[in-house]
């Protein structure tokens, strides 16, 4: 038995019927037609055209549908966005010491060579850029690219409507990769809005282990932040016995819009971890959904979201545990201040075959303002009837006893608060296997002085 995490119907390209010519979305076919502009050949083109196709019958979801009731896409559709290309000779960015040699980096999704570097791998791994990837492997590219579940999703099929290159890591079987491989995915603005659509796969054959770190990161030429908008899709194939360990960090600029989609094909007694950071962006959503493809599969799922201002940040995680002893595990922790708003939706499937599966979710939910909102719906369907399965949430604010406690050891009164507010996210940042990356999101928390003023 399967089941499709996000599955939808996909209309017939050789009829329309009459109710889709009439929900057909003029907003979206402009997108489309920005991303499509530049054409490709052979294989590729034609998985983009199916995807076009597609599209074209699509809409921008709304908040009628229940998937997306918290998430209002009204003011992305006000705005008109183009394809840039830019002069990315002078960028500036984080590099990780860990990862100094085994880097990719892409400017508003086109490859900038100039900026990666991959001289410090070891045999049996590939990392690079779609274009440039060996001939001889195209062929099994093909296998894997747009084939895992929820391809047909409106914002997914957009970004493989308009795939011209990609990010791509691909680990040869029992090859254990020591050193991370950094995926930075810059946006810079200029004088209208961008739209940017990244893409990324990664493939870890049987007995392999890898650790990757995604981000997603912006360079402002101005002094006003300008808007612009990501729309990324990431493709992680985990092989029998493979290891694969992920951390996604968002932070994109003050006026972005930031929609991802990650999914992961976890095979017989394959582990999977993820660490989602989200800080940035104006309005962002993350969908996570997991895919068993065999049995004994782990996986661990940890997320952090602070947001700030008039931020919006949307969770949507789904897990198919669709075989017996599977574990999974997610920890989703969201810090909200002023008028912010989190939204956490996670799923958890475990059909009749997923017998003795332990799969457990807890999303904890810390407010700092009397106007901060967060809606959580933690959801456990299940039909199996071996398992030890559980979900909660919580949201609460600072405690006044705890702050007083620390202010009676000589801490004054916002450095308290800082202190626990340090503390509730650090459980997450410090499962981060990469010990820079770790320091460099601590930092970063620790100076969001708007988290310490209601």
């Amino acid at each position: 038995m399967s089941i499709q995490v996000s599955p939808s119907p996909v209309p017939n390209s050789n009829t329309v019927s009459l109710t889709s010519m009439l929900d057909r979305d003029d907003y979206l076919t402009g997108l489309l037609n920005q991303v499509t502009a530049t054409k490709t050949e052979g294989w590729l083109q034609e998985l983009r055209q199916s995807a076009a196709n597609w599209v074209r019958h699509s809409i921008i979801p709304t908040t009628r549908e229940e998937e997306w009731r918290f998430t209002d896409l009204s003011s992305l559709r006000k705005l008109q966005f183009n394809l840039e290309t830019v002069n990315y000779a002078s960028l500036e960015f984080d590099i990780l010491p860990e990862a100094a040699n085994s880097r990719l980096v892409f400017v508003n999704g086109v490859y900038a060579p100039e900026l990666s570097a991959v001289t410090d791998l070891p045999s049996g791994i590939v990392v690079s850029n779609l274009a440039s990837f060996p001939a001889v492997e195209q062929q099994a590219v093909q296998q894997y690219l747009a084939q895992a579940e929820g391809a047909q999703e409106v914002f997914t099929a957009l970004n493989t409507a308009g795939i011209t290159d990609a990010a791509v890591v691909w680990v040869k079987k029992n090859v254990v990769v020591e050193t991370p491989i950094h995926l930075v995915f810059i946006s810079v603005v200029g004088e209208t809005a961008t739209i940017s659509q990244p893409r990324c796969l990664v493939v870890a054959e049987s007995g392999s282990q890898v650790t990757l770190v995604e981000e997603y990161t912006n360079h402002q030429g101005a002094e006003k932040e300008r808007v612009y908008f990501t729309n990324s899709v990431t493709e992680i194939w985990v092989g029998d016995n493979a290891q694969v360990s992920h951390t996604r960090v968002e932070r994109e600029g003050a006026e972005a819009f930031h929609i991802g989609k990650t999914a992961i094909a976890q095979a017989r007694d394959s582990r999977y971890t993820c660490h989602a950071i989200t800080l940035g962006a104006k309005l962002s959503r993350h969908n996570l959904e997991i895919l068993q493809t065999g049995e004994q599969t782990q996986t661990t799922l940890n997320g952090l979201t602070i947001i700030s201002g008039k931020q919006l940040s949307d969770t949507h995680s789904a897990i198919a545990l669709n075989y017996p002893h599977g574990t999974s595990d997610q920890l989703h922790k969201c810090i909200v201040g002023d008028r912010a708003h989190a939204v956490f939706n996670g799923k958890v499937f475990v059909p009749k075959p997923a017998q003795l599966t332990n799969a457990a979710q807890l999303n904890r939910n810390l407010l700092l303002s009397s106007k901060a909102r967060v809606d959580t719906k933690p959801q456990l369907e299940i039909t199996a009837d071996n398992v030890k399965c559980a979900h909660g949430a919580t949201v609460s604010q600072l405690e006044d006893d705890e702050i007083f406690y620390l202010q009676s050891r000589g801490i004054d009164e916002n450095d308290a608060r800082k202190l626990l507010i340090n503390a509730f996210g650090a459980e997450v940042i410090n499962k981060i296997p990469v010990p820079s990356l770790r320091e460099i999101l601590l930092n970063t928390v620790n100076n969001l002085k708007s988290l310490t003023n209601e």
